[in-house]
C-alpha cells in the first residue's frame, strides 16, 4: 500500500511507527521502503588526567548531540535481488550501498558498499546495540564499511563468506586495497539455544604507508582518546584477526570476540595491538533471541510495556608493543535497555575505565544515556 507524505507525517506524529520501514510501493518489480533511524546521546564525565568532554570551552564536563540520523532506501526483488542506499545525515557519510543477489542453494553475491566480514558486534545492527557505545576492540580493529564485492555459501547453521574491496565511499573516508574471510558454525540453534563459533580475517593496504589507531573511552562524543599509537610511518599493511564466540538460551545472551592487529612495517619493527570483550545481557520481561545469518537478532517486546533488559561488558584493549606506548586501557560497563514496541529504545549505561598510556594512569567513569526512534 502506498504512504502519501501527509499519512506519513500523521503516523510520525502519533508514534504509529511501523517495525520495518515503510512501504513506498513497487517499482520495476521491486518491492521499495523507506527506514530510518534516529539517536540521541548524552554523556557526563568523571575525567580523571585527561579532560573527556568534546567542548571543554562550555564549562560543562558532559556532551549531547544527535549521535545516527539514518535515512534508507531498500529494495526487494525481482527475483532474488536486494538493493539498499543508506545516508548518515549527521555523520554526513554512506552507509550501506549495495546490490545483492540470491544465487539459489545457499550461495549469494553482493556488489558495493557493505561492511567487511570481521567483528560479531560490528556486522549486528546499530539500532539493537547492547550497549550505548560498542566495544573498545569492535571500534579499534572492526573494518566496517568498505567498496567491493563478496560472496556467501552457507547452510543450516554455518557461513562463509570472502571479500575484496576497496575505499570507504565517504569522501575523506577510510582508504587501502584487502580481502576479507569469515567462517561461521553454530553446532546448537535449536528450542530456543544457540552456541556460535567464528572466525575471521581482514588483511589491507594502509593510506600512504600510514596507520593510526586510537579510540574514545565508551563514550562516542569524547573529546580525548585514553589509548593512541599516534602515526605510524612505514606502515604497508594491517592484517586483523577475529575470534568469535555467542551462547543464548532463552532471555540471555553472553556474548566475546577477541581481536589482534598485526602492522607489517617498512622499516621499523612491525607492531601488535590485540583487544577483547565479554558482555552479557538478560532480558527481563523473558524475551528470547534469534539468530539467522551468523548474528544475534533482538526480539520485539512481548508486552505492551515494552521489553527490560539488563547487560553488563567487560572489555580491554592493549596498543603497547615494540617501544611505541599506545596505552592500555581496560572497562566495565553495566546498563539498562528499554524497548517500547520496535520503534523506541532507551538505553543508561555507566563505565568504569582503568588506563594508562606512557605510564600515566587515566581513571575516568562516564554515564551514557541515548534516546532511540527507528522505522
Amino acid at each position: 500500500m502506498k504512504k502519501t507524505p501527509a499519512a506519513l507525517a500523521a503516523a510520525l506524529l502519533l508514534g504509529a511507527l511501523p517495525a520495518h520501514g515503510f512501504e513506498i510501493g513497487e517499482f520495476a518489480g521491486s518491492t521499495v521502503s523507506f527506514e530510518g533511524l534516529l539517536q540521541s546521546d548524552h554523556y557526563w564525565y568523571d575525567s580523571d588526567r585527561a579532560p573527556l568532554d568534546g567542548d571543554p570551552g562550555d564549562g560543562d564536563d558532559s556532551d549531547h548531540g544527535i549521535r545516527r540520523a539514518e535515512l534508507v532506501l531498500k529494495g526487494d526483488g525481482p527475483g532474488g535481488l536486494d538493493w539498499v542506499v543508506g545516508y548518515d545525515a549527521e555523520g554526513e557519510s554512506w552507509l550501506d550501498v549495495n546490490a545483492g543477489f540470491d544465487l539459489g542453494g545457499g550461495h549469494a553475491v553482493r556488489v558495493g558498499q557493505f561492511k567487511q566480514p570481521i567483528g560479531l558486534e560490528e556486522l549486528s545492527s546499530s539500532k539493537n546495540n547492547d550497549f550505548v557505545s560498542k566495544a573498545a576492540a569492535t571500534n579499534a580493529f572492526a573494518t566496517s564499511r568498505r567498496l567491493g564485492a563478496s560472496y556467501g555459501y552457507g547452510g543450516d547453521g554455518w557461513s562463509l563468506t570472502a571479500s575484496a574491496f576497496g575505499r570507504n565511499l565517504t569522501s575523506g573516508g577510510a582508504h587501502g586495497s584487502g580481502y576479507g574471510v569469515r567462517a561461521t558454525w553454530a553446532p546448537v540453534n535449536d528450542g530456543g539455544r544457540t552456541l556460535h563459533l567464528g572466525l575471521a580475517h581482514v588483511d589491507h593496504d594502509t593510506d600512504a604507508d600510514t596507520l593510526r589507531l586510537r579510540v574514545r573511552p565508551q563514550a562516542d562524543m569524547a573529546g580525548d582518546r585514553l589509548v593512541d599509537t599516534g602515526t605510524l610511518t612505514d606502515a604497508d599493511r594491517l592484517a586483523t584477526t577475529g575470534i568469535e564466540g555467542l551462547w543464548m538460551a532463552g532471555p540471555l545472551k553472553l556474548q566475546a570476540e577477541y581481536m589482534q592487529g598485526d602492522v607489517d612495517r617498512l622499516a621499523g619493527p612491525d607492531f601488535t595491538a590485540s583487544g577483547g570483550y565479554l558482555s552479557a545481557v538478560y532480558n527481563l520481561t523473558g524475551e528470547g533471541w534469534s539468530y539467522r545469518g551468523g548474528v544475534p537478532r533482538t526480539a520485539s517486546p512481548a508486552g505492551p510495556r515494552g521489553m527490560w533488559q539488563l547487560a553488563a561488558r567487560a572489555d580491554t584493549l592493549d596498543f603497547d608493543d615494540a617501544g611505541i606506548e599506545g596505552g592500555r586501557m581496560d572497562a566495565f560497563t553495566v546498563g539498562v535497555n528499554w524497548y517500547y514496541r520496535d520503534n523506541f529504545k532507551v538505553a543508561l549505561n555507566w563505565s568504569s575505565i582503568d588506563s594508562e598510556r606512557a605510564g600515566l594512569p587515566d581513571d575516568p567513569s562516564i554515564i551514557a544515556l541515548r534516546g532511540q526512534m527507528h522505522w
